[in-house]
């Protein structure tokens, strides 16, 4: 029972709260702003890469076997490239479709929701695998969610929303994960032979937001002190987790 409320706390802190924390940081003055989001991003790309392949990927190997957890992980991101297609394709009405300029206020909201669902399975399946893989799972989706709600939030402003009503509709959309996170809770927990597979499937999840959206977003700064506090930043987030993983080792 104890792990379930600490589960209930996480979908918190990673759905509404992660949404609560990027609003307030639109408070900020706009260069203060940007410079915040942009260290997260950062940061964020560490602690995705982290998690999974330190964490999700070696427990799902363990329990799966090495080959059929990268299947089920090469799977997962081949999965999540379709989606992304998928949404780009109803979004855009141009033959060359620049990927954020021509995205549709429902279209945000729809896939910030799928999204968010996945993180409610994510956070589920770390938390029934082990307390400190759940911190960390959850601590990567919030630090990767508050760059994406800020972006989100500036979507939904250009399309014409109020700034209050964007974050309403950003907190309903967030919602999903504590509806996705109790169900796989409860799914997962009575069928404990799928937990491997969510694991896996949640580090492809990670894997592809790190690589297909963190990191072609750093590429955009390319000089020297960029990068390094870019690759100061990624692997502060990996040896986060890295700690947080061992702590009780």
């Amino acid at each position: 029972m104890t792990e379930f409320l600490f589960m209930i706390a996480a979908l918190l802190a990673g759905s509404v709260g992660s949404v609560a924390l990027a609003g307030l940081m639109l408070l900020l003055q706009p260069r203060r702003l940007e410079q915040v989001a942009t260290h997260l991003m950062y940061l964020a790309g560490g602690t995705l890469l982290g998690a999974s392949m330190l964490g999700m990927i070696p427990k799902a190997s363990s329990q799966l076997g090495a080959q059929a957890a990268m299947i089920m992980v090469l799977g997962g991101i081949l999965f999540f490239f379709v989606l992304e297609k998928i949404i780009l394709w109803r979004s855009c009405h141009s033959k060359d479709c620049n990927r954020h300029d021509h995205a549709a206020v429902p279209i945000i909201l729809i896939g910030d929701a799928f999204h968010n669902a996945i993180d409610g399975i994510i956070i589920a399946a770390s938390f029934l695998t082990s307390p400190s893989l759940g911190v960390f799972a959850t601590l990567s989706v919030v630090l990767h969610e508050i760059p994406q709600e800020l972006g989100d939030f500036g979507i939904l402003i250009k399309g014409g929303l109020a700034k209050k009503k964007a974050l309403m509709l950003n907190i309903l959309s967030g919602s999903t994960s504590i509806v996705t996170g109790i169900l796989a809770w409860f799914m997962l927990d009575t069928m404990r032979s799928l937990i491997p597979y969510a694991l896996a499937f949640s580090a492809s999840s990670f894997i592809y937001i790190a690589l297909a959206d963190l990191i072609p977003e750093m590429h955009r700064k390319t000089s020297l002190k960029d990068s390094i506090v870019q690759f100061a930043l990624i692997l502060t987030g990996i040896m986060l987790i890295f700690f947080i993983l061992h702590s009780k080792h």
